[in-house]
């Protein structure tokens, strides 16, 4: 699989190589000293912008981007209605993070990435209405096997769900451009909040996820943002994924608001 999505990639780019990549010395730029690997795809066309593409073809686990899909599950089997919904009641365990010691709305769940909160949903939705909705999406490797309420994290001796940085975005764009069937309210919901920022130019949404290596090896630590930007230069999907010790999702959405930012996107 990993091999036939290498060479459509590389194809891909062939195709488009003689047209020049408008984002590349932002990517350089921005990926000076670290690495990871950036997609951007524009929603009105074919067109494809890549950073690393070796690393950008690699499945790896999703951590909290997967949020995004939990909660348009969620929404579609009627597991939660609104961002308004009392999403999560706080059991009393004290957490590393105090935004997750407390009663959230799913929208508020969303934003301080509560993973507990989205655990209780996973369980809720079920294994086999989990298990249809990723398969009817074709999210990534589409392995389920470590558990209904951690399948998309890192975790010590089990094997998470993986996915690469470029179906990652692809399936944003799918999304974006009504090919996966959502509801329209689903749509809605999730979109308000998902938004990060809105400037004169455009709005920007997006998830992050922080993984920490199940082995302890402090390089192989990951941080994602996945997501997508709107406004009056047109609509991209994206995914940015770093590695290394130092990086956290928080660090891969810098790095992405400022390269729109830079290159007069955002």
């Amino acid at each position: 699989m990993r091999l036939k999505l290498f060479l459509l990639l590389s194809l891909s780019i062939f195709i488009h190589c003689f047209r020049p990549n408008k984002f590349e010395s932002y990517f350089k730029k921005s990926m000076e000293g670290k690495e990871g690997a950036i997609v951007v795809l524009d929603l009105s066309s074919n067109e494809e912008y890549i950073y690393n593409l070796e690393l950008a073809t690699i499945r790896t686990t999703p951590c909290s981007t997967f949020k995004i899909w939990n909660t348009l599950i969620g929404l579609e089997t009627n597991t939660i209605h609104s961002e308004f919904d009392s999403f999560y009641v706080w059991d009393g365990v004290q957490r590393e993070y105090k935004d997750w010691n407390r009663d959230l709305n799913l929208e508020e769940a969303f934003r301080v990435s509560c993973v507990p909160a989205y655990q209780n949903l996973a369980r809720k939705i079920g294994m086999t209405k989990m298990k249809s909705q990723l398969e009817k999406i074709q999210y990534g490797d589409l392995d389920l096997s470590s558990g209904v309420d951690e399948f998309w994290l890192p975790r010590p001796g089990k094997k998470s769900i993986q996915i690469s940085p470029y179906e990652q975005a692809f399936l944003i764009k799918k999304f974006m451009n009504q090919d996966l069937k959502f509801s329209d309210s689903s749509r809605q919901v999730l979109e308000k909040i998902m938004l990060y920022k809105t400037s004169e130019k455009a709005s920007l949404y997006g998830k992050t996820g922080s993984g920490k290596d199940p082995d302890g090896i402090a390089e192989r630590n990951i941080g994602w943002y996945v997501g997508y930007i709107s406004g009056q230069r047109g609509r991209y999907s994206f995914a940015c994924l770093l590695r290394g010790a130092n990086v956290s999702g928080k660090t891969a959405r810098d790095l992405m608001e400022e390269l729109f930012i830079e290159s007069g996107y955002l």
